[in-house]
């Protein structure tokens, strides 16, 4: 969960030449793919400077959507860009600005026709950024804002609204669509609460899918659209509960104890997959269905960085698959399962910039 805009603002492919050579014949950079990551091939950067998350895939796989922020640039919060992906060297990156460039946006995704989108946005409760929680008055914990204004839209990829999907009081945002085409999966707190609903792609037929106290969300669904995985915190000492409470009436919630879990479409059938402790998030589905890829900060006790790990549907059999020493995240597959894209921390030079990386998925 992560803008004014500058439309003339252009993101460069960059061309790399990997200097280091390993016995698997794989070629590495330091600051571009590291040893030991096994499973990247032909890793590309696609984005240079400021905030760039959540980039994914169209269903033909030719273009990525995400959102960005760099204020450098006069892009103050998150808006919504796609671009297309690069096919030869030398080709250039060139994203388009698709969201309504107002207020703050987040979470956005293909429909399967591919000429849709749809993506979360406070436009309608003001033209400006919302202002960002002031974390001293929660002892500097790290906090994410639930800003009531959101909702989610489909829009076209020129940018141009077709519809609101959601209309009702509280956060709706973070929301995918199943493969099969038929359900959107979004969070809301309509409730009182943060949990999973569905919906059809037009925004009717709306039914909550999770009742458990904590937070519901980055919910997906499996490849063959049976099973939703998401990421969720579970409070249980009162203590934990009456802070859960107490952040959610101010419109926040710290994401810092999170678990993966997997259910039914429906919601049945609920189990943990992770227990790790700390912060596990951004869980996907391998293509096969068989696997799950997700983020942690579970090695380090100081809670930093983030990486990627491979796991089986049970939790068991864990591989870590991504070695940055700053942020490694929002992982996604190519429905072909042949690429693979996320963000990270690696090769800014030092800065807080999280760009996008592509490769060719390694077995």
């Amino acid at each position: 969960m992560k803008a004014k805009i500058n439309r003339s603002f252009f993101l460069v492919l960059g061309l790399f030449s990997f200097q280091l050579s390993y016995s698997q014949g794989t070629m590495y950079n330091d600051s571009i793919h590291f040893e030991g990551e096994k499973h990247f091939a032909n890793l590309r950067q696609l984005t240079f400077g400021g905030d760039n998350a959540e980039a994914y895939f169209s269903p033909d796989g030719k273009y990525l959507v995400y959102q960005y922020t760099n204020p450098k640039k006069g892009i103050e919060c998150d808006q919504i860009w796609m671009g297309k992906i690069p096919q030869k060297p030398g080709e250039t990156f060139n994203p388009k600005l698709v969201s309504s460039g107002t207020g703050r946006t987040t979470c956005a995704y293909f429909y399967p026709d591919g000429k849709h989108i749809l993506y979360g946005s406070t436009h309608l409760g003001g033209k400006e950024c919302p202002p960002v929680p002031d974390r001293k008055k929660h002892g500097n914990k790290y906090i994410w804002p639930l800003y009531p204004s959101y909702d989610i839209f489909k829009a076209d990829t020129n940018g141009n609204i077709i519809k609101q999907l959601t209309n009702t009081p509280g956060y709706d945002a973070e929301a995918t669509i199943s493969p099969k085409g038929d359900k959107i999966i979004f969070t809301s707190m309509r409730n009182g609460d943060l949990d999973l609903y569905t919906m059809d792609l037009d925004g009717g037929n709306v039914k909550q899918i999770t009742n458990t106290l904590g937070y519901d969300g980055g919910a997906w669904f499996s490849p063959d659209g049976t099973k939703i995985i998401w990421r969720a915190s579970r409070p249980k000492t009162p203590e934990e509960i009456a802070e859960y409470k107490s952040l959610l009436a101010e419109d926040l919630v710290a994401p810092t104890n999170m678990e993966v879990w997997i259910a039914n479409a429906d919601g049945s059938g609920a189990y943990q997959v992770t227990n790790l402790v700390r912060a596990n998030w951004a869980p996907n589905f391998t293509p096969d269905g068989k696997h799950v890829i997700f983020c942690s900060n579970y090695e380090y006790p100081r809670g930093f960085p983030f990486n990627m790990y491979l796991c089986n549907l049970d939790g068991s059999n864990m591989t870590k698959i991504s070695r940055d020493k700053g942020f490694d995240a929002f992982p996604m597959f190519s429905q072909d399962g042949k690429k693979f894209v996320f963000s990270s921390n690696r090769n800014n030079g030092g800065t807080h910039d999280t760009n996008i990386f592509i490769a060719d998925w390694v077995q």
